[in-house]
């Protein structure tokens, strides 16, 4: 994806300098600074794009996984795009998330938790290096989706909300995508205040003569 700052003016020289101020412009919402919430729920978003692609690109996965993230990363293309442009611009738009992104993504949730076959109890994040990659992207998807909601409520009628009910929906395939990874092998499972307990026993064994 290009810096917001050479999307429409991409060329040659990939360096503008247009952005040096700390402002940009954002599609059509024109130009605001790079701070407003618009731009860093786009700017997050880019970044779940691309967690999700390590994912794919060493987690060695399933082919029906790899091809159903390669059309989640289609989406979140389509859902930068929805966020580009206010949502009341009567003009034809290149892409808008709608329920059917979110019905594709349900579905898959279904069909893949399945193959986790426990998604009880509360697991550490790892196990698998496929399974730490998409626990990652999940942390990053949740981030991405509560800074759309903050866009949201800051603009509230240029903001589509279903770009954060798409993350919401995206942030539970990946923990069902994680679960799966490491059917074979089990989760770590969520022990609490295991690091004091142990501390205590081996404070005890050290004080025995």
């Amino acid at each position: 994806m290009a810096d917001l700052d050479d999307v429409e003016t991409a060329g040659p020289a990939l360096y503008t300098g247009r952005g040096d101020s700390g402002r940009t412009t954002f599609g059509r919402h024109g130009d605001v600074a790079k701070t407003d919430v618009r731009v860093a729920a786009y700017e997050d978003c880019d970044e779940a794009n691309a967690a999700v692609s390590v994912v794919m690109a060493v987690g060695n996965l399933p082919i029906e996984v790899t091809s159903t993230l390669a059309s989640v990363q289609n989406d979140l293309f389509d859902l930068v795009a929805d966020l580009a442009v206010p949502l009341d611009d009567p003009r034809a738009v290149s892409a808008r998330i709608s329920e059917s992104h979110l019905t594709r993504l349900e579905r898959a949730v279904d069909h893949f938790e399945r193959q986790a076959t426990d998604l009880s109890g509360f697991v550490l994040p790892g196990g698998t290096v496929a399974a730490s990659l998409l626990y990652q992207a999940r942390a990053v998807v949740r981030r991405a989706e509560r800074s759309v909601w903050a866009a949201v409520d800051a603009h509230p009628t240029t903001v589509n909300p279903l770009c954060a009910r798409y993350l919401n929906r995206l942030s539970t395939l990946m923990f069902v995508l994680a679960r799966g990874a490491n059917a074979e092998h089990g989760d770590v499972q969520w022990v609490p205040g295991a690091s004091s307990l142990a501390m205590e026993q081996e404070a005890d064994a050290s004080e025995r003569p």
